[in-house]
């Protein structure tokens, strides 16, 4: 089933993800370096990388419910997809939560509660990120019709169950 909100031929929903999961597991690492040196800065960083992969996530959401609105009902992609859907937005509300203790003190160590929110949000990431994988590399969710090893460029006006000659066709 092809993505329904590409960029340049690819899964728009695929590559807007991987920012917000960078910054919000990141964001840990940050609270933990500042727990381990004392440093502020890096609550500070935390803080802004939560901020900024919040508003990532919401843009990433927003074209993962388009491709899973196309997805067939009464299929297990359909559930698995609802399921990945639930599991982010609730990655997101820790998160968001988290984010709000920290509001009023953006330089300071966090309350306990808003790192043991980020450490629960990290580990809901992972489950939320398997189930990615299931629908796009089990499943086949967002992968054009007629995707193979020879495919032409996403670039190409070409079809994807056209097939090319690596050895024969000229490089570009």
């Amino acid at each position: 089933m092809e993505s329904r909100v590409k960029f340049l031929g690819h899964s728009l929903h695929q590559m807007l993800i991987v920012f917000p999961l960078g910054l919000l597991t990141t964001s840990l690492l940050f609270d933990i370096g500042g727990a381990l040196t004392k440093r502020s800065e890096l609550y500070m960083v935390s803080f802004w990388m939560i901020a900024v992969g919040l508003i990532g996530g919401l843009l990433a959401a927003a074209t993962g419910l388009i491709d899973w609105a196309a997805i067939p009902g009464g299929t297990r992609a359909r559930v698995v997809g609802l399921t990945h859907a639930i599991a982010n937005v609730a990655m997101l509300a820790l998160f968001a939560i988290s984010e709000w203790l920290r509001y009023n003190l953006p330089g300071h160590q966090p309350d306990v509660t808003a790192i043991v929110l980020s450490f629960i949000a990290v580990g809901v990431s992972l489950f939320a990120a398997w189930l990615g994988g299931e629908l796009v590399d089990r499943l086949g969710v967002g992968i054009d019709t007629g995707a193979n090893l020879n495919a032409p460029s996403s670039l190409s006006s070409r079809s994807a169950t056209e097939t090319t000659n690596p050895i024969t066709e000229r490089r570009a």
